[in-house]
């Protein structure tokens, strides 16, 4: 923002948090003020994002060997907010590109999160019903995504931008961790 005269707000990174590529750059754009096209504003992070995932991959404690044990069990899809790119090279650095049938990114879907269009394009592309399916979530607008999609929804709430109330009371199943995220409670929340 500082580089490219926008203005962050203090509610910017919350009222970002879901939306795709599309989106989040039209926002920076339209109400942080960034003078840059929106395609543009998509490039230039994903540029930067990636630089940096390369050198370290943020990924949460448990998370790897919660998706591991997930996937033994089941098909696992990813409907994910970030750029098809940044999905891509985050699995490929993290060693998880194959624990996952389908990967999706909603820039790939007509609306972000918290529409749940990216839900059901990967539960279609899974060929499995939504109603079926367990989410595992951690923000306001993921968490109401995969409720209007009909999913049972595990919350794993984002300990810098906690989700509402009103969104975690969606959840079949509340955890810490991603670390306990096992087969059983995916097992509960689908009850």
């Amino acid at each position: 923002m500082r580089e490219r005269g926008g203005t962050w707000t203090d509610d910017a990174s919350r009222a970002m948090m879901g939306m795709s590529s599309t989106e989040w750059s039209a926002y920076l754009r339209d109400e942080l003020g960034v003078p840059m096209e929106p395609d543009e504003i998509s490039r230039d992070v994903v540029e930067r994002m990636s630089a940096g995932y390369r050198d370290s991959v943020p990924l949460l404690p448990g998370a790897v060997d919660a998706v591991r044990a997930l996937a033994g069990r089941w098909p696992l899809g990813l409907a994910s907010s970030a750029n098809r790119e940044i999905i891509d090279l985050v699995l490929e650095c993290a060693g998880l590109a194959d624990a996952f049938a389908e990967t999706l990114s909603s820039e790939e879907v007509e609306r972000g999160k918290p529409a749940p269009d990216v839900y059901l394009e990967a539960a279609r592309r899974l060929d499995v019903a939504a109603e079926d399916c367990v989410a595992i979530e951690d923000s306001t607008n993921g968490l109401r995504s995969a409720h209007a999609a009909g999913m049972a929804v595990i919350a794993v709430p984002n300990a810098a931008f906690p989700p509402d109330d009103g969104a975690v009371e969606l959840a079949a199943v509340v955890v810490r961790s991603v670390a306990d995220v096992t087969p059983e409670t995916v097992e509960r929340a689908a009850q």
